[in-house]
């Protein structure tokens, strides 16, 4: 078969805006095909409880599972029995994970202010219980693990739970350096279910986090107000930004590490010029030619990197910074990384990204594992409103409210004029009577 190749389209050309419209909309994750299928697993595990979390794992992962929640999972043993060189990068990526996420902790206060006789104030709380999600399969994400219990753990949880399904030695020992209080020996909808409402033997949680795939999507948007939950994750997307002094060898790098992460990935590539897109499209042909077609675990590689460019591989041709800008700030991708001269200037004026990775030195694999910040990143768009998965995603906030009786008195009476406005009588009442 030919070699994939990115869609090139050029500003001003008839493709333009229909292509721009479609990227665009590429959030619209078509949930539905799933949802009834979800639906029935979700209502099978609320009532059915360990007995249907079982057959399912039996029914879609083609495993029997003993114990569904296992507290001693070995996470210690599993750590030492890796080799020195990921142990110490699983050490490092947590101890840095950990720090940065100290720092956002810094940001979440409790406050408190007096204002002619009132008293108001906020409180922040972390949730009791917490549900992760990392996901098997295509990949193992033990990465994935530590980006999502650290920040919980520096929130406050109490109480982390991983599901995972069939988790291996890496997965363990970063639920041992992360924190993890249990594993969840099941994937899929059935895991999200046991831990949004709860089995015989795993506890139901407050808030569910991180990504899996269409089913995992569903289910989480199925249970979202039983418990809170993260985001709707769709598949990786990267947006690469580049000008005339980026290295296309570069450029055709980080498109392709996304790309292998799942045959839907969205591997975006905007740049100022022709000669930028042409040589970055030539690297990524004969860098693709150069992947491995399995990984060590005999996963394939290069066919789902292939099928990625393939199905949604884009360059966008545009004239101007200006229009490269726009272009980004209408995309609002996952990652977005700036190749280009300048690159600081240009991410000030990106007002929506999951994360920006700024200059010629910075891979978005660095963010993936030991930059700091979580990977777990708002997709398709959703950049425009959501954001990166971090401490504030564990807490809870209380509103403080305190009055004297003068400042109620004070105040009686627009507060009853508003209610009877409204036709609440027994809101004003309850003002009344507090002066009878």
């Amino acid at each position: 078969m030919k070699t994939p190749e990115l869609t090139q389209i050029s500003i001003g050309s008839p493709q333009w805006d229909p292509a721009l419209h479609a990227l665009a909309l590429r959030g619209e994750t078509d949930l539905e095909k799933v949802e009834d299928i979800v639906r029935a697993i979700v209502k099978d595990v609320r009532k059915g409880g360990d007995r249907a979390v079982r057959d399912y794992v039996q029914k879609f992962e083609k495993r029997e599972v003993k114990d569904l929640l296992v507290r001693d999972y070995g996470g210690k043993e599993a750590l030492a029995s890796l080799s020195p060189q990921l142990r110490d990068a699983l050490t490092t990526a947590a101890a840095r994970i950990r720090r940065y996420h100290e720092e956002q902790a810094k940001q979440l206060i409790s406050f408190e202010y007096e204002e002619e006789g009132v008293t108001l104030g906020g409180r922040v709380s972390a949730v009791e219980r917490a549900g992760l999600y990392a996901p098997g399969g295509k990949a193992s994400y033990p990465s994935t693990v530590l980006m999502c219990a650290v920040p919980a753990q520096v929130a406050g949880v109490k109480e982390i739970y991983l599901a995972c399904p069939d988790s291996n030695a890496e997965v363990r020992a970063a639920c041992y350096l992360s924190g993890v209080t249990a594993l969840v020996d099941a994937g899929g909808a059935q895991a999200i279910a046991a831990m949004a409402y709860g089995t015989e033997s795993i506890p139901r949680v407050d808030k569910i986090v991180g990504p899996g795939n269409i089913f995992v999507a569903a289910a989480k948007r199925l249970v979202f107000g039983q418990v809170d939950i993260d985001s709707i994750a769709g598949p990786s997307e990267i947006l690469v930004l580049a000008d005339e002094s980026a290295d296309p060898n570069v450029v055709a790098a980080d498109l392709l590490s996304q790309a292998e992460h799942d045959e839907d990935a969205y591997p975006l590539l905007v740049t100022v010029g022709e000669n930028t897109a042409a040589q970055a499209q030539q690297a990524l042909k004969d860098q693709l030619a150069l992947l491995p077609e399995f990984d060590s675990q005999g996963r394939k590689r290069r066919s789902v990197a292939e099928e990625s460019v393939r199905r949604n591989g884009m360059t966008l041709v545009v004239e101007t910074v200006d229009e490269l800008v726009d272009v980004a700030n209408t995309l609002a991708a996952e990652h977005v990384s700036i190749q280009m001269n300048d690159a600081r200037a240009i991410a000030n004026r990106i007002k929506w990204a999951g994360a920006l990775f700024i200059g010629h030195n910075t891979p978005e694999a660095a963010g993936d594992y030991l930059a700091g910040p979580s990977h777990v990143l708002p997709t398709g768009g959703a950049a425009r409103f959501a954001s990166p998965l971090g401490v504030y995603d564990f807490v809870a906030r209380t509103s403080m409210i305190s009055y004297k009786k003068s400042a109620l008195k004070d105040q009686a009476q627009a507060i009853v004029d508003l209610a009877r406005a409204e036709g609440l009588e027994a809101h004003a009442r309850a003002v009344e009577a507090r002066f009878k």
